[in-house]
């Protein structure tokens, strides 16, 4: 499994493109911004992308959906109980950035607790990992030993729960879930670097600005 980590959008969000060497097919996490460049980097990578993923429904996690949406021709998923924030996105976008951007695209499928997503011979498991919004999900390949947390985990950080439809308690369970994978674990977090379950072990409440 391959992994390359695109930056993008006015909150430095992490879009991931995951692929399968062999076939070069691909998942889309998390277009937060700059569709065309997602766009260009995929077709310089020579990929086949198949879907797109959000792991939340926050705004700067899918500003771009659409239009990779529209290039690609392929279905969008994100968990049913982040539709009320996709729908806003944005509104959002616009009361935190001052940024217009497109109506959102409603998603093709909801994806819940334990599906498989497939691409190639390679495959991620759907972890439900609410708290930061109701419907977080996290993607876990354990015969990679590679996690995708959404805005659930960062390094050195958590996600925040300051939201009136956000829940500390469910974060903290959410949290304890993840640091129950193994430690070697490597963690792709929604904002900055990377981590390891292992390194984060001792987490502490330090909620991060996204």
């Amino acid at each position: 499994m391959k992994v390359e980590t695109l930056v993008v959008g006015q909150l430095q969000t992490n879009c991931f493109l995951v692929w399968d060497e062999e076939n070069n097919e691909a998942i889309i996490i998390d277009p937060a911004d700059a569709g065309d460049y997602i766009i260009r980097r995929i077709q310089d990578l020579e990929l086949k992308p198949i879907l797109i993923i959000a792991t939340h429904g926050h705004f700067d996690h899918v500003l771009a959906v659409p239009e990779v949406k529209l290039a690609f021709k392929i279905p969008f998923l994100i968990h049913q109980a982040d539709l009320f924030l996709l729908k806003r996105s944005r509104e959002t976008a616009h009361f935190f950035t001052r940024a217009e951007a497109d109506p959102p695209l409603m998603p093709d499928k909801f994806i819940k607790k334990g599906d498989l997503i497939k691409f190639g011979k390679e495959k991620l498991k759907v972890i439900e990992t609410p708290g930061h919004s109701p419907g977080g999900v996290s993607l876990y390949s354990r015969e990679e030993g590679i996690l995708f947390s959404g805005d659930t985990l960062f390094k050195q950080g958590i996600g925040r729960y300051d939201f009136s439809y956000a829940s500390k308690e469910d974060l903290f369970n959410s949290i304890e879930k993840l640091l129950k994978l193994p430690k070697e674990t490597l963690v792709y977090s929604g904002h900055g670097p990377e981590t390891t379950i292992g390194e984060e072990k001792d987490i502490i409440d330090t909620p991060s600005f996204y």
